[in-house]
């Protein structure tokens, strides 16, 4: 069976073919309107494909798959599902981009468990949530949005409206804007990591405020769900400085004896995960998809 595997992130659109390995990814930068910059990715992937699996950024209305990212400002309830199946006549599956990288790591990643936190940390912070094997969709498909629990009170307004919420603190956009209003000079994710690469102090600060932000939110995200792993994606997960201050958070939240030996560590699959996931939503069906 021959799938379309596709990962919608509010900076980049990923693509690829799966028929039980995953083909060369193709990318395209978002864009403001990002319908026709991903049709123009698909189409020449799309011939003899028996259904697509999407990975799209939320929240959204599941599994109608009317997405509303909060990164992707052009779509607010744009019934991304029912527009692929329209234009490519074949099944389409769409789950959050986070949900589907926690499902690729499940399924390929390697850990040996069945209880995994998957987040992705990256424009945005999302996660999904891995319990018994299967993954956990809640009442609207949105569980795992660890992007909106609250790690500082008094903090930054979120997207969502919500003041002090992960993502407004540990998102590479967050991290940036932070970082200008104490004088540094990064204007992107990437500059502020090679400022850090550098032991620029400002840049470091950054980061080690997104990795006490993030492990605090781990922390009770596995005491909630008795979870073994937490593995991170995107790429803010990949700058090295973010790591020692997250392990030290983490280590400062988690008290309680069940959660002895709990990890948090990088994605295996790397920049694949997400559309691994993707691909999940049909060939792995039986523990990553539950509606239809």
């Amino acid at each position: 069976m021959t799938y379309l595997a596709v990962d919608i992130g509010g900076t980049k659109l990923a693509a690829a073919r799966w028929d039980g390995s995953l083909g060369e990814m193709h990318r395209s930068p978002t864009g403001d309107d990002p319908w026709p910059v991903l049709t123009a990715l698909l189409d020449p992937l799309a011939d003899g494909m028996e259904g697509i699996g999407v990975g799209c950024g939320g929240p959204m209305e599941w599994p109608q798959g009317h997405v509303s990212p909060l990164n992707i400002p052009a779509w607010r309830g744009f019934p991304l599902r029912q527009e692929l199946a329209r234009r490519y006549r074949v099944p389409v599956r769409v789950h959050n981009d986070a949900v589907c990288m926690a499902a690729g790591e499940h399924w390929k990643g390697g850990w040996g468990t069945d209880d995994l936190l998957g987040m992705v940390v990256s424009t945005g912070v999302g996660g999904g949530l891995i319990s018994g094997g299967r993954l956990l969709d809640g009442a609207g498909g949105n569980a795992g949005h660890v992007g909106h629990v609250v790690v500082e009170p008094d903090g930054p307004m979120c997207g969502c409206g919500v003041r002090g919420c992960l993502e407004a603190v540990a998102r590479g956009p967050a991290l940036v804007a932070w970082a200008a209003a104490q004088g540094c000079t990064a204007r992107t994710g990437v500059e502020l990591a090679a400022l850090a690469a550098q032991g620029d102090v400002l840049a470091l600060q950054a980061f080690a405020r997104a990795g006490r932000a993030l492990g605090m939110a781990i922390a009770s995200i596995v005491a909630l769900l008795d979870v073994r792993v937490a593995v991170l994606g995107g790429g803010i997960s990949q700058v090295p400085s973010l790591w020692p201050t997250l392990r030290r958070s983490l280590a400062e939240h988690v008290g309680l004896s069940y959660l002895d030996g709990v990890r948090v560590e990088q994605a295996t699959l790397g920049q694949t995960a997400g559309l691994v996931g993707a691909a999940a939503l049909f060939a792995a069906e039986d523990h990553y998809w539950s509606a239809d």
